[in-house]
């Protein structure tokens, strides 16, 4: 009598859950049961569509940068006055001094309107999911899904990376969030 398989049985395959690097394809589940993979062609599609996950990641990362940099933009609009120059025709304004001297400035901070506070904690809580959510597909230890969370996120660095900001060089990068 076999007890440790399923032949002549028409149970469903159960969900493989490893703690070690593997490189199953069928019966893994990624992230949640519903989520299971039953044959190559399923787990092609998700190997896609986890690729798609941090391609969107890395465009939410770029999306609230320039959402910051917009708001930052209109809210200072007009804030700024003409720097005076004194006789010597020297800049006298500290941002100027701190250009000449390679120091830098610290910005003043502006009160955001609740509107863009909503809209910013939204993108901020949807980044924090999708990041979250690429590193459980990580911790399935599967080479393949993980090799997709890493083409996925070089792919959206390579279309949506395409300038350096100088001020913000060492930024984070695919971190938790």
């Amino acid at each position: 009598m076999n007890h440790g398989g399923y032949e002549g049985h028409d149970m469903p395959a159960r969900c493989s859950m490893n703690m070690l690097w593997n490189t199953q394809i069928v019966n893994t589940c990624v992230v949640f049961r519903s989520w299971h993979i039953h044959s190559n062609a399923q787990f092609v599609v998700s190997f896609f569509a986890i690729v798609l996950l941090g391609v969107l990641y890395e465009y939410l990362r770029v999306f609230q940068r320039d959402f910051d940099a917009r708001i930052g933009a209109k809210l200072s609009k007009g804030k700024r006055s003409a720097s005076p120059v004194s006789r010597s025709g020297t800049p006298e304004s500290s941002e100027d001094v701190a250009l000449l001297s390679g120091r830098r400035v610290k910005q003043t901070s502006v009160a955001v309107p609740m509107y863009y506070r909503v809209l910013r904690a939204v993108l901020y809580g949807a980044s924090v999911f999708l990041s979250f959510f690429l590193m459980l597909v990580f911790m399935t230890y599967n080479a393949y899904l993980i090799l997709a969370v890493v083409v996925g996120a070089a792919t959206g660095h390579y279309v949506f990376g395409g300038y350096v900001d100088f001020d913000n060089a060492g930024s984070k990068g695919m971190s938790c969030h």
